[in-house]
């Protein structure tokens, strides 16, 4: 019996899902874990084992789609959902872009290629063993600019409205890229003069044409319009409904962005760019004129992707778009550094256009391109996760290469193993703003008192009658001057309730546990 070409991509795609999951766990067993994944893990577990208002932890937790993707998996197992959610996704995305070759190119060179980047390229293994949420990015960015690119082809407005679905949900996976629709807004009016059925090839001079007609003239106006409603009115819906959602359960439209009980990045890329900002070998973060520079030097396909589309501006001007957008992030977002996942962007938009042109040239010259620059893409990297100046990307590498244990967490995990070896119907006072990975790694989440929880505000000012324990941060926790409960809080609580007394019971170099050993 032949296997026909779409069984062996499903095969291959099998057991491609199959490697990622266990060098994911097998990471996962070596103790790497990142902030985003533990994060999800934690807020999974209020959802599923917690006590109190847990609906609003399931409606408010953001980005929202990548955690409903890390809950479905829990049932699993709570600690690898997250790895799971990206092993099955990062899979898909293979599968989807070679998919994609097999039926527009046929040919078996462009399948290896495809294969050699999602098998060996550090960032794709990054991607899909860490348990971020980067192969949602990766996939809806993907497949909005195949939709747009289709578009163009077709000139059938159903490509523009699939467009906007994954729009939709590339925002809800980052909402950082609510600010690519900000760079597409002018470029709507050139696919608009595309669009029409004019003998003029050159775009100025089709604009000239359009105005100086009265009919053209109305039909470009009511095309642009409508092309911008299709596009750009299910986002702006979607967000602004969601940020009302916001407003009426915590009276605040921003709280997805800036509360650190809605989201793990808030701290955790604050606290990056101060420690290596304040670090004694401080590296000079990217300057933005450089960024550009870097994407090519990371990407030096997307040259040839650009070099694909010479002969069409305004398709040109769509692949360059993403430069502009990670310029505008660094500007921006400047006390934040550019993450991997922004420099991935582009090995994606590669693969998509060569899917759309690799055959409008000569094969003898760009399948030996192609192997050049894919071999030093293997190369760069590496390179960008060993010298990130994000924590999470570089202990990936690092763990991935020398397969020795890793030990961030091991202090999270320390405590979470002295709070379940308390009594059943113990009650600890702790701020998961800070200790959500102490939250991640207990596995009696009901014995915890936190913020999601409506008795937490009380239980601040009158500890000694809800709870038996009290999670400190002490001075040298980097997160310390984020909570309430630091070193400052037993003394002003002492103050305020003088019958009450604190023991300390555990202690570690960032958190300290204290006993509540008597009450007025």
């Amino acid at each position: 019996m032949k296997i026909s070409k779409n069984q062996y991509l499903i095969i291959l795609t099998l057991i491609l899902g199959a490697y990622y999951l266990i060098t994911g766990i097998y990471l996962n067993h070596l103790g790497y874990y990142n902030q985003e994944s533990i994060f999800y893990i934690e807020k999974a577990k209020i959802v599923f084992e917690g006590l109190g208002n847990r609906i609003k932890v399931m409606g408010l937790t953001s980005p929202p789609l990548p955690f409903y993707n890390t809950f479905i998996f829990s049932a699993i197992s709570s600690t690898l959902a997250p790895v799971i959610a990206s092993a099955i996704g990062t899979a898909i995305l293979f599968y989807i872009i070679a998919n994609l070759f097999i039926r527009r190119i046929n040919d078996n060179f462009y399948l290896y290629i495809v294969l050699v980047l999602f098998f060996l390229h550090p960032g794709i293994l990054y991607v899909a063993c860490s348990g971020k949420a980067i192969y949602m990015v990766l996939t809806f960015f993907f497949l909005f600019f195949f939709f747009l690119l289709k578009f163009y082809r077709s000139n059938t407005t159903f490509h523009v409205s699939l467009a906007s679905i994954c729009l939709v949900i590339l925002i809800f996976s980052d909402y950082k890229f609510i600010w690519l629709s900000l760079f597409f807004a002018p470029l709507v009016l050139a696919i608009t003069l595309q669009s029409l059925n004019l003998g003029e090839k050159e775009s100025i001079f089709r604009l000239f044409l359009s105005f100086n007609s009265p009919s053209l003239r109305r039909k470009l106006i009511n095309k642009t319009f409508a092309i911008y409603v299709i596009l750009f009115i299910l986002p702006v819906a979607s967000v602004v409904s969601y940020k009302l959602l916001n407003l009426t359960h915590s009276n605040d439209l921003n709280y997805f962005l800036e509360s650190p009980y809605a989201t793990w990045n808030v701290l955790v890329d604050k606290l990056n760019y101060d420690i290596n900002t304040t670090s004694a070998n401080y590296q000079l973060p990217e300057l933005s004129i450089m960024i550009s520079i870097r994407v090519i030097y990371f990407c030096p396909l997307i040259l040839i992707a650009i070099y694909l589309f010479r002969e069409s501006t305004y398709q040109a001007l769509t692949i360059l778009i993403p430069f502009a957008f990670v310029e505008f992030l660094h500007i921006k977002y400047d006390k934040l550094f550019l993450t991997y996942e922004y420099y991935l962007i582009f090995l994606i938009l590669s693969l998509l256009c060569l899917i759309f042109k690799a055959l409008t040239v000569s094969q003898k010259v760009l399948k030996p391109a192609l192997v050049l620059a894919v071999l030093f893409q293997l190369y760069t990297g590496y390179t960008f996760l060993s010298k990130s100046l994000i924590t999470d990307e570089k202990r990936f590498i690092t763990t991935l290469t020398t397969r020795e244990p890793n030990a961030d967490q091991s202090e999270s995990m320390e405590i979470a193993q002295v709070i379940d070896n308390l009594p059943k119907d113990t009650h600890v006072l702790m701020d998961d703003a800070v200790s959500y990975p102490i939250a991640a790694f207990t596995n009696d989440i009901k014995k915890l008192t936190m913020p999601y929880q409506d008795l937490f505000l009380s239980a601040i000012e009158t500890p000694y009658r809800y709870d038996d324990y009290i999670l400190i941060a002490t001075a040298k926790n980097p997160f310390t001057g984020y909570t309430q409960l630091n070193n400052k809080y037993i003394p002003v609580i002492r103050t305020v309730n003088s019958g009450v007394n604190y023991k300390r019971v555990y202690e570690t170099d960032n958190w300290i546990l204290y006993r509540i050993i008597s009450t007025q």
